[in-house]
């Protein structure tokens, strides 16, 4: 039997007029929060930021540490419901909130998306195909990571790291230990390479019935371990994208997972296999702001209120490209080049300080032509 808590029972649907709250207070905090108080909601955040991206949304902001009982309590009894906007919440934090409230998604599935060991393990388990990988724990395990999963190999900390950092690229044992130590000699996954043909991701929404609704796969493109370019319809065969749609769905409903959450994939060899699982909505989901009926962060709303799930139908080819906050220089960035196009939809996140890999927004291309969007999107942010 697990060892989480089981939530109290609260009584479904959460209609609007209810508050909900919501741990962090990052973008996908903020756009949670406008979509839940576009639907009649008002929202709690809990972050320790003064100055977060959702708390400058929300009615109430709760500035404490996501282990702060008390600020827990106080969330716990004002909500019907929580969910969270990033996987490294302490878990024992949704299981101190479920003793009050709803909270979804629980802290079963969010303790193994937020540590790659488990993660990988898991969905080894699981038979998920995934990269080559091997656990590393000490020094002395990396030998045997190393003749297990060979070189080139990218070591990753288990936990914490996103958007490349964490990770170093290791081509021998020296490397290996030198970037082992630069991590503080904290738990890692060693993983192989593999020859990409592309990077695909599936954002998908689960309710407590086990139904289940997909929306139309992504094709990412990255630069330094950050989304640089989502493409949807992702220009692979059809056979494959639904293939995508059926795996993700598979490991949501191993997981039990009520919520809205993101498998990546890699496309090696003509077949999938599983990146990583973030238990939340996900940066390459943002095109559904603008380009499907329902977008992922109302989605993630009706999930958390036992609310029937949205049409996830996309209504226009789409690509969407991350605004870094590389750009803040030299007067940029250029928003008039942007603005200029009536079928580019600027979204920016309300953060103070711009800095190199940070993200500070994105904006979404609309066309009827999947390659015109990309070509425009291109376009654009060179422009900027």
């Amino acid at each position: 039997m697990s060892n989480e808590a089981q939530p109290t029972m609260t009584a479904l649907p959460i209609l609007p007029g209810a508050t909900l709250g919501i741990l962090g207070g990052g973008q996908l905090g903020r756009m949670f929060t406008i979509a839940a108080r576009t639907m009649g909601y008002k929202v709690m955040v809990l972050d320790p930021d003064f100055a977060s991206p959702a708390g400058q949304m929300a009615d109430v902001h709760l500035q404490a540490d996501y282990t702060d009982h008390g600020a827990l309590r106080q969330l716990g009894a004002a909500c019907a419901a929580v969910t969270t906007e990033f996987e490294n919440v302490p878990a024992q934090s949704l299981i101190e909130l479920a003793n009050h409230c709803r909270v979804s998604p629980g802290a079963a599935a969010v303790a193994i998306a937020q540590d790659r060991s488990h993660e990988k393990s898991w969905l080894a388990q699981n038979g998920f195909a995934t990269a080559p990988f091997a656990l590393v724990y000490s020094e002395g395990d990396l030998d045997a990571a190393l003749a297990e999963v060979g070189t080139p190999a990218l070591l990753k900390v288990a936990r914490f790291g996103y958007d490349g950092k964490g990770q170093a690229r290791v081509t021998d044992r020296d490397g290996a230990r030198a970037a082992f130590a630069e991590f503080g000699a904290q738990p890692c996954v060693l993983e192989g390479f593999v020859k990409l043909e592309g990077e695909l991701s599936v954002v998908l929404a689960r309710d407590d019935a086990g139904h289940c609704a997909t929306f139309p796969v992504a094709e990412n493109r990255h630069e330094q371990g950050i989304l640089d370019v989502s493409i949807v319809p992702a220009r692979v065969a059809d056979s494959l994208a639904d293939a995508a749609r059926t795996m993700a769905q598979d490991i949501a409903g191993k997981l039990a997972y009520v919520g809205v959450m993101a498998v990546e994939f890699f496309v090696v060899d003509g077949r999938l296999l599983v990146n990583e699982i973030a238990p939340r909505p996900h940066n390459s989901g943002h095109y559904t702001l603008d380009a499907c009926v329902t977008d992922q962060f109302e989605q993630q709303v009706r999930a958390l209120c036992g609310l029937p799930l949205g049409d996830t139908r996309l209504l226009s080819p789409v690509a969407m490209v991350n605004i870094l906050g590389d750009r803040w220089h030299d007067g940029g960035p250029h928003w008039s080049a942007l603005l200029a196009h009536p079928a580019i939809k600027l979204h920016l996140y309300g953060k103070e300080t711009a800095r190199p890999g940070r993200k500070m927004g994105h904006f979404n291309v609309l066309d009827t032509d999947v390659e015109a969007a990309l070509k425009l999107a291109e376009a654009m942010r060179d422009a900027l």
